[in-house]
C-alpha cells in the first residue's frame, strides 16, 4: 500500500491518485526498484484537494492540508487498512507520515527504514519515503530520484 498526502490537479480531475507527473515519476520509481505499480494499493490520507489560485484562470496551486483536514479524513484512511490488509505500507511524504504516525513524525529521520507502528489498533510494517512530487521540485532531480529509487529497494526488500 502506497499511502501520499492528498490528491494533486490531475488526480482531482480524474478521480484517481497519483496520475499526474508525481504518479508517472513513481511509477517508474516503483519499477526501478522492483515493485510492479499495478500490484500496489495507491491511496492519500487527505482524501481532497485544496488549492489556490494565483490569478484566475490559472492552474491550481497545491496547499498543504492541516492536522485538522488529516483528523477529518483519518477514519476513511483507516477503513482503507482495515479493508486492504497490506503486507507493507510506503508513507509517501510528510503529510503521509504525521497522518499515520502522528505529528512528530520527519520523514528526514526515518526515510528508507523499515519502521513496525501499530496504526489504528493493527501491527502495520511501513517504510517511509519522500513524496514523489518533492523530487519534481528538487534542485538535483536526479539526486533526489535516486534516493526514493533507493527508499523503494528497501520496501521491496522487507516484501521479500
Amino acid at each position: 500500500m502506497l499511502v501520499g498526502e492528498q490528491p494533486g490537479d490531475q488526480e482531482d480531475r480524474q478521480g484517481k491518485p497519483f496520475v499526474g507527473p508525481a504518479g508517472k515519476l513513481l511509477d517508474r520509481a516503483l519499477a526501478e526498484a522492483g515493485i510492479d505499480p499495478g500490484e500496489a494499493y495507491v491511496t492519500n490520507a487527505v482524501k481532497h484537494f485544496k488549492f489556490t489560485r494565483a490569478e484566475p484562470r490559472k492552474r491550481r496551486i497545491h496547499k498543504a492540508p492541516t492536522l485538522r483536514e488529516m483528523t477529518a479524513c483519518g477514519p476513511w484512511l483507516a477503513a482503507e487498512l482495515a479493508v486492504v490488509e497490506p503486507e507493507l505500507i510506503v508513507v509517501l511524504g510528510a503529510t503521509a507520515g504525521k497522518a499515520l504516525l502522528g505529528s512528530s513524525f520527519r520523514v528526514t529521520q526515518v526515510r528508507g527504514t523499515v519502521l513496525e507502528e501499530e496504526i489504528h489498533g493493527r501491527a502495520e510494517r511501513l517504510v517511509p519515503t519522500v513524496h514523489p512530487s518533492s523530487v519534481l521540485r528538487s534542485d538535483d532531480r536526479e539526486a533526489a530520484y535516486r534516493g526514493l529509487v533507493g527508499d523503494l529497494e528497501v520496501a521491496a526488500r522487507a516484501l521479500g
